[in-house]
């Protein structure tokens, strides 16, 4: 989070808006095209994620702030969103600072 914030800040003062989205799950990589890509389904939610974030934003899902408890970082609620091709409602909460 607080490298896609640093990339956010800098982007920025170049005259470009950026946004991120910050999940967290299991990553199959690939390496049947000889790229080493990444899938799975923390892939997809993340790209999810990203694509509710508005400019300049670093939105994370609900399993990120649970796993950074007492870190000192501070998020925002942005409310329940249903993420295409991801099963049920997710809270989505955006990085204060």
């Amino acid at each position: 989070m607080q490298c896609a914030q640093a990339i956010g800040q800098g982007a920025s003062t170049l005259g470009i808006d950026v946004r991120a989205g910050v999940h967290i799950g299991e990553v199959e990589l690939r390496s049947d095209n000889g790229a080493g890509d990444i899938a799975g389904l923390a892939v997809h939610l993340a790209q999810r994620v990203c694509s509710v974030a508005g400019s300049g934003e670093v939105l994370v899902s609900r399993t990120i702030v649970d796993l950074v408890v007492g870190s000192g970082l501070e998020f925002e609620s942005r409310g329940q969103h249903e993420l295409k091709g991801v099963p049920g409602p997710w809270e989505l909460l955006a990085v204060r600072g």
